[in-house]
């Protein structure tokens, strides 16, 4: 029992391990586990079934129907048997067996247009689906970049904090000696306090990020994760090799949403082509096979000769009658299932003449219906366009800002260097190193954030043209 329970403990460890660690989640399987776990995908994944049942359905429609079916029956009082054609007034046992069939050969394409226009509106539901799933991936890929930025912004306000905790220890020391004034250790704690409000605010910035991504996960808030760091490595490719026009192009030709609005208006059109057909004579063609048990049928089996006396005629003697009496019995059931078989054949027509115009309504409103997928397909084309230019001349713009980051950033790191280099000296103050300390990391963070945002702005295009997410 004891080896039996150390068993169990060793081979449950690793678990146990596993949960107590935080989980390093990469882009992909960020992406992963949000479709997995959004149940706005899940009820669109549902709909989506529905679609596809709906179009299974329809065309099983235009496929002849089968069926078959027995009945039992007890009659009771005066009726007449069906099979035997005679009255009875007792209780009567009849059984009814039959497979019948029926196909609709022609109606003017009405089924063939529906089953088509049902196909059109499962492709549709399901470029739906995907649509979501993209904004989904662009919903988590902007947290994930917000997390990574946040972190590179907490690391560098830690850094700045140790900086000047380094300052203020030596300060502090010099202070002691009498070297310096002690007016010089209060500015550098003033600057401290400040490094450490900007490490709080970091962290805090850092941390409501990270519960964003979580949510948009829908893992618990309390769930340990770190998200692994790619390399953001600048690509403006798209921006040399293709214009805003080039993008769209191709963007119609890959989102999910241009072909979901195009899946509709066919779906329109092909239920209008069916309506058009409900104006077409119908015409159907049925057969069927049955047979029965009556529980009043009988057949001969012989025949018995039956002698009656009608009564004595003067000087002939008695008359006598006599006949051949048949000897009946109950026909057996097979016997009654060979004898009563029947086939049925025929077929059907009928033509439309009034209907309450719901024919002529019908088609009124398909016919208004494609006009409204006609339009609602132009209005995606437009906002996709529109969207996709603001993206291209966003990209552009971030480019330039991220250029002009990094010249604003290399101008407050050399002087940095060079006021560093005379506050050693005692050559300035604290307040003018201070000044170029913060200039510097103000221009850092804002080169971070440039070349972030510039990051993603590019993949955004990329996605347009057709390429996944990935980094």
């Amino acid at each position: 029992m004891l080896l039996r329970i150390i068993l169990i403990f060793l081979f449950a460890l690793p678990y146990f391990l596993l949960i107590g660690q935080s989980h390093s989640l990469n882009l992909q399987q960020c992406i992963d586990i949000a479709i997995q776990n959004n149940l706005n995908i899940k009820m669109s994944e549902i709909n989506v079934k529905l679609a596809q049942n709906n179009a299974l359905q329809s065309q099983a429609q235009s496929l002849p129907s089968l069926n078959a079916g027995a009945n039992h029956l007890y009659q009771y009082g005066r009726t007449i048997d069906r099979y035997t054609n005679t009255f009875a007034n007792t209780q009567v046992l009849s059984q009814n067996f039959f497979l019948s069939a029926q196909w609709t050969i022609w109606s003017g394409l009405s089924q063939h247009n529906t089953v088509l226009s049902n196909k059109m509106h499962a492709l549709s539901s399901q470029e739906l689906l995907n649509q979501q799933k993209n904004d989904l991936i662009l919903n988590v890929a902007t947290a994930y970049i917000n997390v990574l930025l946040s972190q590179d912004i907490l690391q560098v306000n830690q850094a700045q904090y140790e900086i000047t905790k380094q300052q203020y220890n030596r300060t502090k020391i010099l202070v002691e000696q009498g070297s310096v004034a002690p007016s010089n250790l209060k500015d550098i704690e003033a600057q401290l306090a400040n490094d450490e409000l900007n490490v709080i605010n970091a962290k805090n910035n850092y941390e409501l990020n990270l519960l964003a991504l979580k949510q948009i996960l829908n893992l618990p808030s309390d769930k340990d994760i770190e998200i692994v760091r790619p390399e953001v490595n600048i690509n403006t490719d798209i921006l040399n090799q293709y214009t805003a026009d080039d993008i769209f192009k191709m963007a119609v030709n890959t989102q999910p949403s241009i072909k979901s609005k195009e899946y509709q208006l066919k779906a329109n059109e092909y239920l209008l082509k069916a309506n058009r057909g409900r104006r077409s004579p119908t015409l159907s063609i049925s057969a069927s096979l049955a047979t029965g048990y009556s529980g009043l049928a009988q057949r001969i089996i012989g025949y018995q000769t039956r002698t009656d006396t009608l009564g004595n005629i003067p000087g002939f003697g008695p008359l006598v009658y006599s006949q051949q009496v048949p000897i009946l019995e109950k026909t057996p059931f097979l016997q009654q299932y060979k004898d009563n078989f029947n086939q049925t054949l025929g077929f059907s027509l009928t033509i439309p003449l009034f209907n309450g115009l719901s024919t002529h309504t019908a088609i009124k409103n398909a016919q208004l219906n494609v006009l409204s997928a006609k339009y609602d397909m132009e209005l995606n084309h437009q906002n996709l366009y529109k969207t996709i230019v603001q993206a291209y001349q966003n990209a552009k713009a971030a480019l330039h800002k991220y250029e002009a980051s990094i010249k604003s950033f290399n101008a407050a790191q050399t002087s940095y260097e060079v006021n560093e280099s005379k506050y050693q000296q005692g050559a300035i103050s604290f307040f003018e190193y201070a000044t170029a300390k913060n200039r510097k990391v103000s221009a850092e963070l804002n080169l971070m954030q440039a070349k972030y945002d510039l990051f993603f702005k590019l993949k955004i295009l990329e996605f347009y043209a057709g390429k996944s997410i990935n980094f």
